[in-house]
């Protein structure tokens, strides 16, 4: 078992199966040791979760639990395009975070926070990262959350 396996039973998570592409794109792209990741959206194992807005049907705490969720479908969609190999994770190099949220939410960031806090504990410092959090009029099926991320691969 991996490093990286090894720390995800230690902290107690299971990663969904990786979905499948709604459209015409495909789910990561190699560029020389770089790994981008398409946005993955609150759900798990296709079913959809945290539908609707933060500032009205969700607060804060939700809004990051979305984001870990996501975060979680970018694990797995990391580890479906590394053979299975989390190690081969260098870093994180960068996320971007798009809420779903009415025009007088403020607290993007925050909500972020739920993804850069679980790639960092999976990680640990390798799992540092920059980011964009940002807040949108609207994501597919009316998400919460949407996250993107690049990471850096050996």
């Amino acid at each position: 078992m991996s490093r990286i396996d090894l720390r995800l039973k230690e902290i107690g998570l299971e990663l969904p199966a990786a979905s499948t592409p709604g459209a015409n794109y495909v789910p990561f792209v190699r560029s020389g040791n770089l790994l981008f990741l398409t946005g993955q959206l609150s759900q798990w194992n296709g079913e959809r979760r945290f539908v609707g807005k933060l500032g009205r049907e969700f607060d804060v705490q939700a809004g990051q639990q979305a984001a870990r969720l996501c975060a979680l479908n970018l694990l797995s969609h990391l580890r479906a395009a590394l053979d299975g190999d989390l190690d081969r994770v260098v870093r994180a190099v960068r996320i971007a975070g798009y809420v779903n949220s009415t025009p007088d939410f403020i607290a993007q960031p925050q909500v972020i926070n739920g993804a850069s806090d679980l790639f960092v504990e999976v990680f640990g410092e390798a799992g540092r990262h920059t980011r964009l959090a940002v807040g949108v009029c609207a994501l597919p099926y009316n998400v919460a959350v949407e996250v993107e991320g690049t990471f850096e691969i050996a």
